[in-house]
């Protein structure tokens, strides 16, 4: 799989309904460093109901400035939230299909942190 061929794609949740589109995706460091970092693991895709565009950083915390710019991504991007690669139910051409009973996250990663 090709991580390019992810972004844009449709998501669904478990009965079809539409959910939005990639727009972004999250990867976890794990483990100790190996020469300059440790072993990147897949940790979930960002659906954002709105757009399939970048959030180019502003989805976490304190990144206010430049104020418009901030203001008009988070405006772009409500609604958008985090999904664990385990609720996952089929990759398919151009869809990302849910497992039922999949859980949002922020896209902040303050709550997956957890998971």
């Amino acid at each position: 799989m090709i991580l390019g061929d992810l972004l844009g794609n449709t998501v669904q949740d478990a009965d079809g309904g539409w959910l939005g589109r990639v727009a972004d995706v999250r990867f976890a460091l794990d483990g100790t460093a190996h020469q300059l970092m440790a072993e990147p693991r897949l940790l979930g895709l960002v659906i954002s109901p709105h757009s399939a565009a970048s959030f180019l950083g502003y989805e976490r915390n304190g990144l206010t400035r430049p104020w418009l710019l901030a203001r008009m991504l988070r405006w772009r991007h409500r609604g958008a939230f985090l999904v664990l690669w385990e609720d996952i139910a089929v990759v398919g051409a151009g869809s990302v299909r849910l497992r039922p009973g999949y859980t949002r996250y922020s896209t902040a990663l303050q709550d997956a942190a957890e998971a």
